[in-house]
Formats: structure tokens, sequence, C-alpha cells
């Protein structure tokens, strides 16, 4: 007989800037925490919560200024400050020693979660371990502005921008929420961003003392840095799911899905065994 699928739902946890939104599955088990990329929203993980949820409690969260969580004082604030309102987030609805997950931006706030909630590992899916002159570049193309206007002109922009990041060939129902999620924020879509590409993982991911698994798409835009990931954690190991362009947690949540619960249930029983 088959297990049915747990419900997602839906709520709020106070932080000092606000309210963070969530989605959670699963009401019992070990805690996952997942964090999106820019300039997206805990949607990304729709159909990866109640895969998770049968086995354990799986919470996505609305970075703050994305989705539906309010948004920062303002634009300056820095990759650590997002990972200090997260962590209030999560402890205010009572997690204890999650595994933190993320992709791209998500992957650097997993990282720097990390250092103010306690964690039981780390699921990284593209950590942005940018040199400085790539760094640089993102800061000065990858965000211009919005063309918010009354004719419609953004709609087509953002169709545009997701066609050339995610390729031709991305699934209609993918390009469909990533243009209205970024649509939602397009006044300050790149808040988030800017302080991903001002941000340098590097000494926080090597500080981590957690096992670490890099789940990746073989052909994802930063799987080149999956091999630098690897040397700077203490206790890493790689998992490339073959054929994905990227994005895979909404190209195979079930793949994706499977991958993580493994190394949640290992983490699991190592902490029971000892």
């Amino acid at each position: 007989m088959t297990t049915a699928s747990p419900r997602t739902k839906g709520g709020y946890a106070d932080t000092d800037w606000g309210r963070v939104h969530y989605l959670i599955n699963g009401d019992s088990g070990p805690w996952i925490a997942l964090f999106h990329e820019s300039p997206l929203s805990s949607r990304v993980y729709e159909r990866v919560l109640p895969l998770l949820g049968r086995s354990a409690r799986a919470v996505a969260f609305d970075t703050p200024g994305y989705g539906a969580s309010d948004p920062p004082p303002g634009p300056d604030f820095e990759i650590p400050d997002y990972a200090g309102m997260l962590a209030q987030a999560a402890a205010g609805i009572g997690m204890a020693r999650p595994v933190l997950g993320g992709v791209h931006t998500g992957a650097s706030l997993a990282i720097a979660t990390a250092a103010h909630l306690p964690a039981a590992g780390l699921v990284l899916s593209g950590v942005p371990l940018f040199d400085a002159d790539e760094r640089a570049d993102f800061l000065a193309n990858w965000t211009p502005p919005a063309p918010v206007d009354g004719t419609g002109s953004q709609f087509a922009w953002a169709v545009e921008r997701y066609l050339r990041i995610w390729g031709a060939d991305v699934p209609p129902d993918m390009l469909h929420l990533a243009v209205t999620e970024l649509m939602r924020v397009a006044g300050r879509y790149e808040w988030g961003y800017r302080a991903a590409f001002r941000y340098d993982p590097s000494d926080a991911l090597a500080a981590a003392d957690v096992p670490v698994l890099l789940l990746d798409a073989e052909f994802d835009m930063l799987a080149a840095k999956d091999a630098l990931a690897m040397e700077l954690a203490r206790d890493a190991r790689l998992t490339v799911l073959p054929g994905l362009p990227g994005q895979p947690h909404l190209r195979s949540p079930d793949r994706y899905a499977s991958a993580l619960l493994e190394f949640v249930r290992e983490r699991t029983t190592t902490k029971e065994g000892r």
C-alpha cells in the first residue's frame, strides 16, 4: 500500500525584520530547512516538500524580500544578516539541529545560517564560490533594473531573462513560476542577488563542522565550483544528477529528494548510534 503524501501547509515566523513566510510538510522526524535561489521563493520546493514530508519535517523559507516574506529594512544588508533572520524564523517554529539545504543564493544562506543555528549537515547545490573578477562581473551586469511600466514590457523582459539563463527548452511551468515570482518583487529583485554576489562563502564553508552533501545538476552554471567546495569543506561528498542543465529541485524533484533524504537518514542514524 502506498503511503499518501502529507499536505503542505504555510505559515509565518516573526523576526527582527518582520514576518518570514514558509511552507512546511511532515509532522515528525528530523528537520530539514531549504533556502531558494534569488529572486524566487519557497514555491520552487513545492514538489520536493511532499516527498521529504513522508519521513521528515521539511520547511522551505522565503528569503526576506522575496515570496511572501517581509523585506529587509533596505538594500544593503549582507548574506549573514539574511541568515540571522532565517535562523530566527527557524528557531521560532521549533526547528532543532536541521539539515540546511539551498540552491545558489540559497546555498550561501544555508552555509551562513549554520553559524547561527546548530545544524546536522548541509546540502548545497551550486555554491557561489566566485573569484574577484567573477564577483565584479556579476555585480556589474547580472541585475539590470526591471523595466516596470504600464505596457507590460516587464513580463517579456522576465521571460527573455529566464529563457537565456535556464535555456530555451525550460518547461513552461518552470518558466511561468520563475517569471511570476520575479515580477512579484520586480522593484527589489536585485537585493538578495547583490548580497549573494558580495558574499564569499569560502571561510564559512571551511569552518562548518558538519558533513556536507554537494547535490548538483551535471550542467549547472556553478557546477565547476564543486571541486573547490570539496576542497574547502571538512567532510564533503559530491552527488551529481546526470543530464540536468540546472535546477535539480525543479527539474528532478524525485531524485533531488531521494538523495537529500538518504543524507538525512545517515545523519540521523549516526547521531543515534553515538
